[in-house]
């Protein structure tokens, strides 16, 4: 991936408003009782979180289970992360799977809020890594 670092930098900004556009809108379907919809909302903003972390080290996995083991690989084994934190990427991942492909799952209203918690949580930590990379990026480190 040819991006310079501005773009890098602009996209990973735009990826992470999208993490916090979802975690919205997580938050607005849980208060409407759709709670399959919350864990799948949830999900996403971790899915794009994690995006917007990945485009900085110009890293752009095409697929979910690659975003996956990206973040895992380049983040968490390198103790940019913690594993606790990787592990609630994991979670989302697969609250969302059963939520969205297994047609017999009940999500519940705990279950929803919990996914909500979680990934406020991923998100803030995401950001202050995301913070460190850019400042590095932008003051040329």
């Amino acid at each position: 991936m040819g991006l310079t670092s501005e773009e890098k930098v602009s996209l990973s900004d735009i990826r992470f408003q999208k993490a916090q556009e979802m975690l919205s809108d997580a938050v607005l379907n849980m208060e409407g009782k759709r709670y399959k919809t919350a864990a799948n909302r949830s999900y996403y903003a971790a899915y794009h979180a994690a995006r917007s972390l990945l485009i900085l080290k110009g890293i752009d996995p095409s697929t979910h289970d690659g975003v996956k083991a990206m973040f895992s690989l380049h983040f968490v084994k390198n103790n940019l992360i913690s594993i606790e934190t990787g592990k609630i990427y994991q979670n989302l991942m697969s609250l969302r799977n059963e939520a969205d492909y297994d047609d017999f799952s009940e999500i519940t209203g705990v279950e929803a809020e919990n996914a909500i918690n979680i990934v406020q949580k991923f998100i803030e930590t995401l950001n202050k890594t995301r913070n460190g990379i850019k400042n590095e990026i932008i003051h040329g480190q």
